[in-house]
């Protein structure tokens, strides 16, 4: 039985039980807080609004690192053990993707508040998501290898998680460049964001295709995991926004080295890309919806994984925004101010059935300190 939150017991149960997967609540809530700068209507109101809710979300992201730091300093066994679950270890990718939502927000933000102070704070807090970005890319993948049981039918598009922070990363560096284009090592980070977009979306793809053949061969997954589906949208929505990002900051970043006409290719190359990438996000789209839709005849029950829906879906809106801006596409334009309603709907929606959640302590569950108290048990009997 759930215990209420205002009866949990602050380092036993809170601390003991918070996992890495609470950091899905400060992507869905960053994606939200960087769209209300965009918001068609009402700029003013929106730009305040979400500056507000970006300021929470940093709030936030500051309160579940401590948390999840003082599991690994009181609970170091216990907290040792996500990297031999086959699922909670891939939630290590969401710390990396949603510090970028923060340093992202200071630079739609911030710099407006407080200058040039936010992007050199912004630049400090990119090198530390890249550092934490490929970590994760390379750690968790070799535990999965080495050390976790894996299954086809199992496999669901949470494998996504560790692999998506290197280009979430990128698409970062893309918005530093075109936001400050004068901070030190501009060109390096051009050249090391396109490297963080290979070592993840071409990765992603492979693991989208496998994912495919999971679907065909063992049908969708279970109303538990319905919502993951959603999580197919990410590599691409950021992919491609990464493209357009990198794309438009190449022809002034590589002026200063007599490099233009590679700049304008990497801005043309970027549009073209993003263009596929867009029917292929559009494709996984429907069938997210679709999946959801199969499985909600039987109830969906709420876990911290519907937050799967918003990043995902919001970097979707964010990309086909940069799209429809730079190429001044009208009607495209159209179709994301209705999206970015519908995805405020969406994240009120789960947002107010992640507080009701918390209060009652049902989100307060840690998978792999049950599975090491499981084995312990085994060991003795």
């Amino acid at each position: 039985m759930n215990t209420p939150f205002y009866q949990l017991r602050f380092k036993q149960n809170i601390i003991r039980e918070f996992t890495p997967n609470w950091f899905a609540v400060v992507m869905g809530t960053g994606v939200v807080a960087l769209i209300m700068a965009h918001f068609p209507v009402a700029s003013d109101l929106f730009y305040r609004l979400g500056f507000i809710l970006w300021g929470l979300n940093t709030l936030l992201f500051s309160l579940f690192s401590v948390l999840y730091l003082a599991r690994w300093l009181f609970y170091t066994n216990e907290a040792k053990q996500i990297f031999s679950h086959p699922t909670m270890s891939l939630f290590l990718g969401t710390i990396p993707m949603a510090l970028a939502t923060v340093l992202n927000g200071l630079l739609i933000y911030g710099i407006n508040e407080w200058g040039e102070i936010a992007a050199m704070i912004a630049l400090k807090l990119w090198y530390l998501d890249v550092l934490l970005a490929v970590l994760v890319g390379w750690i968790v993948p070799f535990c999965m290898f080495s050390r976790q049981q894996h299954a086809l039918p199992n496999m669901t598009a949470m494998w996504l998680l560790p692999i998506v922070a290197a280009e979430v990363a990128a698409s970062s560096g893309g918005l530093i460049l075109n936001v400050a284009p004068h901070v030190p090592h501009a060109v390096s980070i051009l050249w090391f964001s396109y490297i963080l977009w290979g070592m993840s979306v071409l990765p992603a793809f492979l693991v989208l295709a496998i994912l495919i053949l999971r679907l065909a061969l063992h049908q969708i997954p279970e109303k538990e995991l319905a919502i993951s589906s959603w999580l197919s949208i990410g590599p691409i929505g950021t992919g491609a926004l990464a493209m357009l990002l990198l794309g438009q900051a190449a022809p002034h970043v590589l002026q200063q080295h007599s490099l233009q006409m590679l700049g304008h290719f990497l801005q043309h190359s970027g549009l073209l890309i993003s263009l596929v990438f867009m029917g292929v996000g559009v494709w996984w789209l429907g069938l997210a919806i679709f999946a959801t839709l199969y499985r909600f005849k039987l109830g969906i029950p709420f876990n911290l994984g519907w937050w799967g829906m918003t990043f995902p879906f919001g970097v979707l809106i964010l990309a086909l925004q940069q799209l429809a801006a730079q190429l001044h596409w009208m009607s495209l334009t159209l179709i994301v101010h209705s999206l970015m309603v519908v995805l405020l709907g969406l994240w009120l929606l789960v947002s107010l059935k992640t507080i009701r959640g918390a209060y009652t302590g049902q989100l307060f569950y840690s998978p792999c300190l049950q599975m090491w108290k499981q084995r312990q048990e085994n060991s003795h009997s």
